[in-house]
């Protein structure tokens, strides 16, 4: 039987999407009843963390905890891998003792050279090239506080081509709805991914660098921090680079009059996103990151299956 792994939205396909989707709601109903599953009883599975977290691993924790596992948090920096273990060894290594590993780590070709050794499900908690946990939590939300669900969706990325702007990519292919980036010059999606989203088939994606022509009419208007993780030294660069690129009152009044905010958060209030926005009534991130923790849920059931 064939691991399913879960490095790219991809790897779900529409259909694997959206029963995902479907199973999350569904688990969000269930929490805290005697119905809740516990899918992954007597299942050990490892966090294994090389960037810093939040939202991720509490999320994580909290799933595996409420679907009846043990979760095993791991640091990258007190591993064999750390002093030069190949990635493959560790790979097989925990294998043997677990029943799947979510990683969030630095390099995205990092995490596929341990799941290509790997004989049980690797998760992309975030890698520099892709978020994909994130967008099932994003694409939650709308469905919970849009009459229209995900069905015409326009969506408005606003600022870095970065991991959360290649998974919005995907997900615009895969459930074929329209998405419209604006970014500075210097700092749009790499065109693989551009050309990977092509190759599924669906939706519509345009690069502008007018933030007003991504906004207008939009239903999801949805930012990142200007520098991520591993990017302080470019801070300052940044900044001036992405000074028109902040959701204002008056950006965001651009959109369509059901719009609503999205971030993946940690904010940055007065950079990319005005308080007024974040805090205000159109904004659903608190719901988003809750979402965090069902979509995850629904997630590991799916990838794990039972003994």
């Amino acid at each position: 039987m064939s691991v399913r792994h879960f490095l790219t939205l991809a790897d779900l396909g529409r259909e694997g999407l959206l029963g995902v989707l479907r199973r999350a709601h569904e688990l969000k109903r269930l929490r805290g009843t005697a119905d809740h599953p516990r899918a992954l009883a007597s299942k050990s599975i490892g966090i294994l963390m090389e960037k810093a977290s939040t939202r991720t691993r509490v999320s994580f924790e909290v799933a595996i905890h409420e679907l009846g596992g043990q979760a095993v948090v791991l640091a990258g920096r007190d591993m064999q891998i750390s002093r030069d273990e190949p990635l493959s060894d560790t790979s097989r290594v925990l294998s043997r003792y677990l029943h799947a590993v979510i990683m969030r780590t630095h390099g995205h070709e990092r995490l596929a050279e341990l799941a290509q050794a790997s004989s049980i499900p690797f998760v992309n908690a975030l890698t520099d090239r892709y978020h994909p946990c994130q967008l099932l939590a994003d694409l939650m939300t709308i469905q919970e506080h849009r009459a229209g669900g995900l069905k015409d969706l326009s969506v408005a990325w606003i600022g870095d081509g970065n991991n959360m702007a290649h998974s919005w990519i995907l997900a615009s292919a895969l459930l074929d709805f329209e998405l419209r980036l604006a970014c500075p010059a210097g700092y749009e999606p790499l065109d693989e991914v551009l050309a990977e989203a092509n190759a599924l088939g669906g939706g519509r994606r345009v690069v502008t660098p007018h933030p007003e022509v991504a906004v207008a009419d939009a239903h999801v208007i949805t930012t990142d921090v200007w520098a991520s993780m591993g990017q302080e030294d470019e801070k300052e660069a940044r900044k001036r680079a992405f000074s028109n690129f902040c959701v204002t009152e008056e950006l965001f009044a651009l959109a369509a009059e059901d719009r609503l905010f999205l971030h993946c958060l940690p904010a940055h209030r007065g950079e990319e996103v005005a308080a007024s926005v974040i805090d205000g009534p159109r904004s659903v991130v608190w719901d988003e990151a809750e979402n965090r923790l069902h979509g995850q849920k629904a997630l590991l059931e799916y990838l794990i299956r039972p003994a």
